[in-house]
């Protein structure tokens, strides 16, 4: 008997199939095989059809159908890991009015600014606990202001995880933890936010009721399963956007446990227990996926925009195609520091912990003399790293302590400069763990559906494969290269 975890992504999805017995994972595929469409009509604009991530979906369980001897019909429950942030919008008949808004779209960073001084940095910061930002339902107002034809249409706005459920299902829910990543949520009274979307304009019945992050959020339709080659009326068991999700399968549930992950965007998640907040929303809270009325769990969140597409960019423009691990070995003929070459990685839109500030990437002190390719490849490195650092020192002020950071040993945590770099600017030990986001969905599921009765069970098999703690004594040339970049950083803005 299996649990099946999907995990939809900006660049492709990933399905695993998780043994219920053994607790390991013994089959996993992704669709499509080179990253996925990002529509930019206009700069700072990302959008996505979200029939596309349905159709990937589909192709990475034929994948595992036609390359493992898996049983497909052996599934039991479905958990859904999605790419947060995201507005998808959809009529009375369940179509798709507009391709949806993703994550790293930056075009109502205006829109929140303004419900932010509107409404007051008080009643923000005190009731959503971050300003409306480029988030969610300002990217739904978006909508309401210049597309009139499709607003007026729009029985319900969704995330994306939300929409993905509903293909399955044929349910239209959320989650109380995705309103909050889309500042739908007030924390103070512990209802969808009323005033923000009074504000906006936006009745409240657009939204989708919530349900339990863990709970038996739908059964899967006939027409579904003949569509994904699963089993009808299992349940959809577990959701939870990427970030909190890519924090639960690291098994980072309790205060003062970190998570991070290093993909297309770069993320760093703290678990507190206390209502705090960054007063400049540089770093963002949301409810963890264990949040009850009886246990409080927030998830610290810092984004890095730029991570993992840095690193494709200069692959496919500066390092001529070599793979990801010949470019980690070229990078390492660079002393720590790069003799002086800073890299800021933030070429992907408006960044939150730059105040939603859209420098660009900067390259600074490049001298023909001394630099070369080895030198670039290690300052991007070194420059996301440094992001990094810059943001989790925003997050100590929220209460988060740095000690031990844990992440999946993929994308790129398999880089040793990443990860010596990361441990040696924060002193912190690193933990590395073989799972990811859709095994972490699929432990989910199995928590949401009653198959394992308690997290301590879903989680007796996560193994961790390395741990990598930097000698304080060579500590000193990390912390001497991050200083000098973060002086020039603040120099920048």
């Amino acid at each position: 008997m299996y649990l099946l975890g999907i995990d939809i992504g900006s660049s492709s999805v990933k399905a695993s199939i998780l043994s219920i017995e053994t607790g390991e994972a013994v089959a996993s595929a992704f669709s499509p095989e080179v990253e996925m469409e990002m529509i930019a009509e206009q700069a700072g604009w990302a959008e996505q059809h979200p029939d596309m991530w349905v159709e990937n979906a589909i192709a990475a369980l034929q994948k595992i159908k036609n390359n493992t001897d898996v049983d497909l019909m052996q599934i039991q429950a479905i958990g859904i890991s999605y790419q947060m942030h995201g507005l998808v919008v959809i009529d009375e008949a369940g179509e798709v009015l507009r391709p949806s808004i993703i994550w790293c779209d930056s075009r109502a960073v205006e829109i929140g600014n303004k419900a932010f001084n509107d409404l007051g940095a008080d009643f923000c910061l005190s009731n959503l606990l971050n300003s409306p930002g480029n988030f969610t339902a300002s990217k739904l107002k978006w909508v309401r202001d210049n597309e009139e034809g499709v607003y007026s249409k729009v029985y319900k706005a969704m995330l994306p995880g939300d929409y993905f459920s509903y293909k399955l299902t044929g349910e239209i829910n959320t989650t109380a933890s995705g309103l909050s990543e889309g500042m739908m949520w007030n924390f103070k009274e512990s209802k969808v936010a009323s005033k923000l979307l009074e504000y906006y304009g936006i009745s409240e019945s657009l939204l989708p009721p919530p349900v339990d992050t863990f709970s038996i959020q739908g059964l899967v339709t006939t027409k579904a399963a003949k569509e994904f080659g699963i089993p009808s009326g299992i349940p959809v068991a577990y959701r939870a956007g990427d970030q909190p999700n890519n924090a639960f399968s690291l098994n980072v549930l309790k205060p003062g446990e970190i998570a991070a992950t290093a993909g297309t965007s770069g993320v760093v998640y703290g678990v507190t227990d206390q209502i705090k907040y960054d007063p400049k929303s540089r770093v963002n809270t949301f409810l963890h996926v264990n949040n009850t009325d009886t246990e409080q769990r927030l998830g610290v969140l810092l984004c890095i925009n730029s991570t993992g597409i840095l690193n494709s960019w200069l692959r496919k423009n500066v390092a001529e195609n070599m793979s990801y691990e010949q470019m980690n070995t070229e990078a390492e003929k660079a002393p720590i520091g790069s003799e002086g070459l800073l890299f800021f990685p933030f070429g992907n839109g408006a960044e939150r912990v730059l105040e939603n500030k859209e420098t660009g990437a900067q390259l600074d002190g490049l001298n023909f003399n001394i630099h070369n390719k080895a030198h670039m490849l290690r300052a991007a490195q070194e420059g996301i790293v440094f992001a990094f650092v810059y943001g989790m020192e925003i997050m100590q002020k929220t209460g988060i302590e740095t000690h031990v950071i844990k992440a999946g040993k993929a994308n790129m945590f398999l880089s040793p400069i990443f990860r010596n770099t990361l441990a040696g600017v924060t002193g912190a030990t690193i933990e590395l763990y073989d799972t990811d986001g859709s095994i972490g969905a699929a432990r989910g599921a199995g928590i949401g559906s009653g198959l394992y009765k308690s997290f301590d069970e879903a989680f007796e098999k996560l193994q961790k494969v390395d741990e990598i703690k930097v000698p304080e004594a060579e500590q000193i040339a990390y912390k001497t290269a991050y200083k000098a970049w973060k002086e020039k950083l603040e120099s920048i803005l």
